[in-house]
Parts: structure tokens; sequence; C-alpha cells
């Protein structure tokens, strides 16, 4: 199960959070220091596999930002990888090539498609139209409202 997914610059600066497990505000700032520390700490050479405490971080980077996840001991690492792949994708789709500006001043769109991608720490929808699908849907939504 995935605990965590963060999306940081490589100068470390937020750009997206998303914990699965309840744990205290305290607790996730540390572990998002410790995580991006141990991963802006590393050469691009090496395995994009970590151990951290109870868990194994999978990070991946594309362009500027590096999407970082957390999972159980028991989950396998390349399906992780996949499924990093999979979001990143869908952003490119959905937001014609991304970018750290994308993620920073859409925040909300990088938040539903994660969620449409993910629940509860499970990958919920593995077809990238079903999810651009859902995202469109709610874009239609927001218009409507925005109209009224």
């Amino acid at each position: 199960m995935i605990q965590f997914v963060l999306l940081f610059s490589r100068q470390g600066k937020s750009r997206l959070q998303k914990w699965y497990q309840a744990s205290s505000s305290k607790e996730k700032k540390s572990t998002f220091r410790a995580i991006v520390s141990m991963v802006l700490g590393r050469r691009s050479k090496m395995c994009h596999f970590l151990e951290y405490k109870d868990c194994k971080v999978i990070y991946k980077r594309y362009a500027s930002l590096y999407f970082c996840v957390g999972v159980d001991q028991s989950d396998n690492e390349l399906i992780t990888l996949e499924t990093i792949h999979r979001y990143v994708e869908l952003l490119d789709k959905y937001f014609g090539s991304v970018c750290e500006l994308d993620v920073i001043f859409n925040f909300e769109k990088a938040y539903y498609i994660l969620d449409e991608l993910l629940l509860g720490g499970e990958v919920l929808e593995s077809s990238k139209k079903s999810v651009l699908k859902a995202v469109a849907a709610q874009d239609m939504l927001q218009e409507v409202s925005y109209d009224v």
C-alpha cells in the first residue's frame, strides 16, 4: 500500500504532498525533510529505491521535479515506478508537457488527477483515458458552476 506521495523541486521545495496514513503534522514535516535530504543527496546514476523507517521510498526525477512514493516493505518497487510514470503521463496529457509551474499554479488539478489515479493508497484506475475523462467532466462542472 502507498503511504505517501511527494513532489518536490531540485531545491527541496514541496510542490505536492498526499499522505495515505494518519500521522501528526510534526511527523509529516520531519519525514518530508529526511526524505528530501536523502533523495537530493544521491547522484543521478544511483538506484531509485531507498529504505526509510518502516517503508520503501521509490523516486524518479522528471525535469526539475522529483516524484517520490513511500510504500510498504512488501510492495513491488517496479510497479511503484510504473505508477509514478503513469501519473507523470497523465499530467503531461492534461497540461501538455507538464512543468513545475503547472503543478504550482494548478495544484488543485494535480491533486485531482492523483485522486483519480490513487484511492486510499491503492491504484484505483490504471486507464489514462478513464482518468482524463473524469478530469474533463470535472472541468465541465467547474465551468458550469462559474457560469451560473
